[in-house]
């Protein structure tokens, strides 16, 4: 199935570990060129270099942190220079967070306001402008199904998450007309890094029964996705295959969601 991806230009931010490699690959597989995001300048221009020669596409990589305006500013400068602009944006960047209410202070608030919410808003402010000029466009917001069914531990994360979903279905009704599909994708478990290097450090050797604890207590599919299985949704949502799809908040969580 010809997703008709080739030639097009793709931001991934967080794009170097993770979701964010995951779905950088499968575009790049689909023939779309990259400009890779991470905070990490070596890190990047290795992932980078790899992507390309794997995949035969061109790749840029861009150094920045998306949570401060320079970093955001930098993306856009930088796509601009490599590409003359931008088909696809991928805000992908976040991490959870662990806190209460009544312990966390203003500064946590405002660092997780900038990484999940601003840095959504700073990059559409700069890469809409570049998709209007080349007849359109795809942005995809990685949320999480805590933007609707939260986790106790983690407020912060729970409360930002969800208010880069509404932003999500406010951009997408500004530029509707102008050829722009905008939708949030929000994961359930995916078995990433982070996940295992928490389960490690928490469990040790038993740290594998410990992640299937957490999916059996999730319940549905009782599993952690692949990134590469959250990837392809990310990549049919960019094709032409999903036209007709703007507005929109897609689940891709095995079953996690207790509510219809």
């Amino acid at each position: 199935m010809d997703l008709g991806l080739r030639d097009k230009v793709a931001i991934v931010t967080g794009g170097t570990a993770g979701i964010g490699l995951a779905v950088a690959e499968g575009l790049a597989a689909e023939g779309a060129n990259l400009v890779l995001v991470g905070r990490d300048a070596a890190k990047a221009d290795d992932t980078a270099a790899w992507v390309a020669d794997k995949h035969g596409v061109i790749a840029t990589a861009i150094a920045a942190d998306v949570a401060t305006a320079e970093g955001c500013n930098a993306i856009i400068a930088g796509t601009r220079k490599a590409f003359g602009g931008a088909d696809i944006l991928i805000n992908n960047a976040g991490t959870g967070s662990n806190e209460t209410i009544q312990q966390a202070d203003d500064a946590k608030w405002q660092y997780y306001w900038d990484l999940h919410v601003m840095a959504a808003v700073r990059l559409a402010r700069g890469v809409v402008p570049m998709m209007k000029q080349r007849g359109g466009g795809v942005v995809l917001h990685n949320a999480s199904i805590c933007a609707v069914q939260p986790l106790w531990y983690e407020p912060i994360y729970n409360t930002t998450k969800a208010a880069l979903m509404m932003f999500s279905k406010t951009l997408s009704t500004e530029v509707a007309g102008d050829n722009i599909r905008v939708n949030t994708i929000n994961p359930g478990l995916v078995l990433t890094g982070d996940w295992i290097k928490t389960a490690k450090q928490l469990k040790g050797d038993q740290w594998e029964a410990h992640l299937q604890g957490v999916a059996d207590e999730a319940g549905g599919m009782k599993r952690f996705a692949t990134p590469e299985e959250l990837a392809h949704f990310f990549v049919f949502m960019c094709s032409d295959k999903a036209s007709y799809s703007t507005g929109s908040t897609y689940f891709v969580d095995g079953g996690w969601l207790k509510t219809v």
